[in-house]
């Protein structure tokens, strides 16, 4: 094969390659949900004509003597890739998460590109895409502005093929996602020259204005402080979402929430949306150790949460470029107000600390060093968190793919080491859906922490209604007092 095949593995994207494991696969599940029938002919044209756009999808990672490689499949074959299936029995929404589950516990053939479409042509409320991606492919982020490359803003446009060519270079003008396809990352020596040229250019600036060394080593010291601190953490203790997991996933997901509803809370309580959601989760949760007889004030709980690291120019661009950080879930705290300003309080220290930058870096010197060390450095950091959570801002207008418009959008992030469930929340179209895979052996009925999801955030937006818009933070002893009065007048549980 020719070395024009062939392109380097970046350290990071090498990281999350080898981070598969039986019990916890590397890939970034998708469904979108259609509102009208497709012709499976024309779903097919357009994925090879629009996701194959992007080079990366027509390659396989392969191992050599000399390291990891992108290679071109000589072999490639759409039917691999590009599935007709329907689902048993009545066709609902329990059966698609059956499907759902069985396909996130299902591994990629790695002799192939590692990805799949899955069109269910018999989904009671719609055909659905069932979408296997890679994490070595791409970051979260990423994949979804990907899949988002696939739709358009009307039913017209959604059904013509593009030029590749003349589309990547509309595309590239819009993000950095084409630019870094059409002229590949630096990797390899070529990424060694980039650096070396980088360090002498920061040097010499240094030189001309000394006291920026001391910016670069308070800057090390800090990055280097986080690493000893997520070091010190101690494990997530055994519970019913800790422990040892197996091969078996389960998928669940909600029904769609409106987002202005989510902001409304969010501005009366004086906190951001993404504290609104996490803090409701986490009562999910909550509830789902009281509903199995659990002490939930004897949990403890983190999760691992990515950041994205790119630069605003960068957004689209594939590969992975995040770090992680570890996020406490205040699940043992029975009241919603003060568990809402937890959450604020845990997420704001996070924002404004570099356990993120850390986190990229360390990955990136694990993929340089061999596997052998990295699957004993990944397990020391997986036991310090119990799931990982994820909060994806989606389009907020309607998108068409394939000539039939998007009606739900949900996916599901892996999980590493002995972590057994993951959390993922998207927006699209002024909704707000948040999703849920769990080991089969920890939480077999993750469809009833998104029943206590809506229930949770229910009761959340009438407590906010009846204390009425603030200009602080509320007193939490006011959502107990409220509490007290709901159980007793109406089921504050229903």
């Amino acid at each position: 094969m020719s070395d024009i095949q062939r392109e380097p593995i970046s350290n990071v994207d090498l990281a999350w390659l080898r981070m598969e494991q039986p019990g916890n696969l590397m890939m970034i599940t998708g469904v979108i949900v259609l509102d009208q029938p497709v012709a499976f002919e024309r779903f097919r044209e357009i994925i090879l004509n629009r996701f194959l756009a992007f080079r990366r999808f027509r390659q396989k990672a392969v191992e050599h003597t000399r390291g990891c490689c992108w290679e071109k499949d000589e072999f490639f074959e759409p039917t691999s890739h590009i599935i007709r299936t329907a689902l048993p029995g009545a066709a609902g929404k329990e059966e698609l998460e059956e499907l759902v589950s069985q396909l996130a516990s299902t591994p990629l053939d790695k002799t192939k590109p590692l990805w799949q479409f899955h069109l269910v042509e018999n989904y009671s409320e719609g055909p659905a895409v069932i979408s296997r991606i890679h994490h070595c492919y791409a970051d979260g982020i990423a994949l979804v502005q990907v899949l988002l490359s696939l739709t358009e803003n009307n039913a017209a446009e959604s059904l013509k093929l593009v030029q590749p060519e003349h589309w990547k270079r509309r595309q590239a003008e819009q993000s950095g996602i084409f630019r870094r396809l059409m002229a590949p990352a630096r990797e390899g020596f070529d990424a060694l020259q980039h650096l070396s040229h980088k360090v002498i250019e920061e040097a010499a600036q240094m030189m001309r204005q000394p006291h920026l060394a001391s910016d670069y080593m308070g800057g090390a010291a800090e990055v280097l402080g986080e690493l000893v601190n997520v070091l010190l953490l101690s494990d997530d203790p055994p519970s019913r979402f800790k422990g040892e997991i197996g091969v078996r996933k389960r998928t669940s997901w909600t029904r769609p929430i409106p987002l202005d509803e989510v902001k409304a809370v969010g501005k009366a309580l004086g906190c951001t949306v993404n504290d609104v959601l996490i803090s409701v989760m986490t009562g999910a949760l909550h509830r789902y150790l009281v509903q199995h007889g659990d002490d939930p004030s004897a949990v403890s709980m983190r999760a691992t949460v990515p950041v994205n690291l790119r630069p605003l120019e960068h957004a689209r661009e594939l590969g992975n470029h995040f770090g992680l950080v570890f996020l406490e879930l205040p699940v043992s705290e029975p009241n919603p107000l003060a568990r809402l300003y937890q959450v604020a309080d845990y997420m704001y220290d996070l924002k404004h600390s570099k356990q993120a930058m850390m986190s990229l870096g360390l990955l990136a010197l694990l993929g340089m060093g061999p596997a052998a060390v990295q699957k004993p450095a990944l397990e020391l950091f997986s036991r310090k968190a119990s799931s990982v959570l994820t909060n994806v801002p989606g389009p907020q207008q309607p998108l068409y793919l394939a000539g039939a418009e998007i009606r739900e959008l949900m996916f599901w992030v892996p999980q590493t080491g002995s972590v057994g469930m993951g959390i993922s929340i998207i927006s699209y179209n002024e909704q707000v859906y948040c999703g849920l895979i769990t080991d089969n052996r920890l939480v077999s009925d993750p469809d009833t922490v998104m029943e206590n999801f809506q229930t949770e955030f229910r009761n959340l937006l009438h407590l906010t209604m009846l204390i009425g818009p603030q200009d602080g933070p509320v007193d939490p002893s006011i959502a107990e007092m409220m509490h007290e009065w709901i159980d007793g007048e109406e089921d504050w549980e229903r």
